[in-house]
This record gives C-alpha cells, structure tokens and sequence, in this order.
C-alpha cells in the first residue's frame, strides 16, 4: 500500500515535470499567441459595439430632455393662461 502511494506520487512529479515543458514548449507558446491574438480582436469588436450603444443612449437622453422641455414650456404657458383667465375672471367680478 505503501509503494502504491509512492508510484502515485512518482508519477505525478513525472508528469508534472513533462506538464511544464510542454506548457512552455513552442508549440504551446504559438497557440497562447493565436488564443491572445483572437482574444484582442474580440475586444476591439465588443469595444465598437459599446462605442455605437453609447452613443445612441446619449442620442435617446438628449431627445428624452428636449421632450421634457417642451413639455415644461407648454406646462408654463397653460399655466400662464390658467392665470390670466383666472385674474380676467376677478376683475370681471370686482367690477
């Protein structure tokens, strides 16, 4: 049972010895750098996309605040109505 742990160990430290030359052989280093390659492709693709969703949300806010200012002036100009008729009323009932 003893030897079996040992093999088991052995065999590990062989392997993992045989695992770091061949992470690190060429073969391994080509494909990192294809892996990294299409990575940094990848993100310049993602980069457009953010680029073209933020600009159209500054596009949507900026119609949404004139929206809403349009709304605020023809609020302010019924109100300024509402308030001339209201003044035209007591005037008319003062006299």
């Amino acid at each position: 049972m003893k030897w079996g742990k040992l093999g088991f160990l052995a065999g590990g430290a062989l392997l993992g010895s045989y695992g770091v030359r061949i992470l690190t052989s060429r073969d391994a280093k080509k494909a990192y750098t294809h892996t990294t390659a299409a990575v940094l492709r990848m993100k310049d693709e993602v980069m457009k996309d953010v680029t073209c969703l933020r600009e159209n949300c500054e596009d949507i806010a900026a119609a949404a605040k004139d929206i809403n200012e349009k709304r605020q002036q023809e609020y302010d100009a019924r109100m300024i109505e509402d308030a001339k008729a209201l003044l035209a009323e007591a005037e008319a009932t003062a006299e």
